[in-house]
């Protein structure tokens, strides 16, 4: 596995070898002084939690300007970190927590709550980087055209293995019989749709979504959530055995990320897409399969409109008021309320346990103030 040192700002790439749905980037902490664990006031040892591995739910792009910023500008370092270990996706994160691969997956509600539900698994959302649930059913407005849920009936949807059980919540949570519906395999290039293979496509608001549009094509998006599934995204998700063990080390982890995303609100739009084509060109010089044979080279112009859009998404009048991250109770039932109309029967203690975030901005309040 390759080690590299933290990218400057405008630093050269690197190469290097790795699969490209599991090219690894570690960025070798700095040498710096070091900072007090989370809550100590009083400038005292610094905290050392050596090397943690995080599953990303996408490739490197816009989805992780905040991850780029806290490895950019030595958050991880400060917070005590030796290695943090970014894997590219796409990927729930599920199987890596459940088997010690990881210790933390940047996911989703439904992923999460479908394991807890089905399987028992010991897992918890302690954060959201996501307020509102970015999945849509993407068409085009000359084909199916797709504006309500029960347009989907008799429809060829294309869903990606990944997000089967994202899709599925959809139809439950709005009583369609899947078996109304024709799904076929695809992967993330939303080529299908624009040939007409496919009537609807599983996408982002944030990504596929705006590549159609740039396209030169008029798209309707049916977005989740505003169709029966609201729930969190981007989640920063453990295990239970995890978190009850390494309580002070998440603190760290999360006061970096707050501070890495703090940066994406504070900095130039133009700046973050410039990082942000660093460490996308680094994960492509380091992919074995060529990442951007499967997904392109960066186009600048998509990046900065992602970005924008899902600042939306990240922002919201509860986040301004409590913090990054936080979810409020209210958001929390609506997540699980969602759940249970696709099926799976999840408590908000069964899913959440945010205690560490609130934690931190009772201590450190001033790492509210993210908006420039």
């Amino acid at each position: 596995m390759a080690r590299h040192s933290n990218l400057g700002r405008r630093g050269r790439l690197a190469a290097g070898a790795a699969a490209v749905f599991a090219s690894v980037l570690v960025f070798a902490g700095c040498a710096s002084g070091g900072t007090a664990a989370p809550g100590s006031s009083d400038g005292g040892e610094a905290a050392s939690y050596g090397e943690i591995s995080v599953q990303y739910s996408w490739i490197k792009n816009e989805e992780f300007a905040g991850e780029f910023y806290a490895y950019e500008n030595g958050y991880y370092d400060e917070a005590g970190f030796d290695d943090v270990i970014g894997i590219s996706g796409p990927d729930t994160g599920v199987a890596k927590l459940l088997s010690g691969t990881v210790q933390v997956a940047l996911s989703d509600a439904a992923s999460l709550g479908a394991a807890i539900a089905e399987e028992d698994a010991p897992l918890k959302i302690i954060g959201a980087t996501f307020q509102k649930n970015p999945f849509t059913i993407l068409s085009l407005a000359d084909g199916g055209n797709i504006t309500t849920p029960e347009d989907l009936v008799g429809k060829t949807i294309g869903v990606q293995d990944s997000n089967a059980s994202v899709f599925a919540a959809l139809l439950i949570a709005n009583g369609i019989d899947p078996a109304d519906v024709t799904v076929v395999p695809v992967d993330f290039d939303p080529t299908p749709l624009m040939n007409g293979e496919v009537d609807g496509f599983m996408a982002y608001l944030t990504n596929e979504a705006l590549t159609v549009e740039l396209a030169g094509y008029e798209i309707t998006n049916l977005s989740y959530a505003e169709n029966g599934v609201p729930y969190v995204a981007e989640t920063f998700s453990v295990t239970d055995q995890y978190l009850a063990e390494n309580k002070e080390l998440l603190k760290a982890f999360l006061i970096a990320e707050i501070k890495g995303w703090t940066d994406v609100f504070k900095e130039s739009t133009d700046d973050t897409v410039s990082l942000i084509e660093q460490y996308y060109n680094q994960a492509a010089a380091e992919s074995e399969e060529g990442l951007e044979a499967v997904f392109g080279a960066l186009d600048p112009e998509k990046t900065a409109l992602g970005l924008e859009a899902e600042k939306l998404l990240i922002s919201t009048e509860e986040t301004e008021a409590n913090g990054l991250f936080t979810i409020s109770d209210e958001l929390k039932e609506q997540t699980v309320a969602s759940l249970a109309a696709a099926g799976w029967d999840v408590s908000v203690d069964d899913l959440f346990d945010t205690t560490i975030i609130d934690e931190i901005y009772e201590e450190n309040p001033e790492l509210k103030d993210y908006l420039p």
